[in-house]
């Protein structure tokens, strides 16, 4: 059962992957924006990298890309002007909802056959 429920979940990062390169983004980009408009205040570098359970630097290498593609902005944190908070874009938070859309398709189609799995661990 472990391994079919791997599988499956194997199988939507993989369509989910696959989606986000469609839409112009690396998986790890499109989990940044997730990240970030997850959150209910402006995360900055260091919470991102906790969240991508990435090292800081690599996520601060990620957030330059993601500023140099138009998906994220950095303005200074009015309470410390060391840090910055990272805020999604127009056009990221336009990806998002159309990433949002064929993922919301997708976990509907396969609702039944991880519903089924989940079941079976509690027998």
């Amino acid at each position: 059962m472990l391994a079919d429920f791997r599988y499956e979940l194997r199988r939507f990062a993989l369509f989910s992957e696959s989606e986000a390169q469609a839409h112009g983004l690396a998986p790890q980009q499109h989990q940044a924006l997730l990240a970030i408009k997850g959150q209910t205040v402006a995360p900055t570098v260091t919470e991102l990298s906790q969240r991508l359970c990435i090292k800081s630097h690599t996520a601060a290498e990620l957030v330059t890309r993601l500023v140099h593609m138009g998906m994220i902005t950095r303005h200074a944190d009015p309470r410390d002007g060391r840090r910055a908070l990272l805020h999604l874009t127009p056009l990221a938070e336009r990806t998002l909802e159309s990433l949002a859309a064929v993922h919301q398709e997708q976990l509907q189609n396969i609702r039944p056959l991880l519903l089924g799995l989940l079941e079976k661990f509690s027998q």
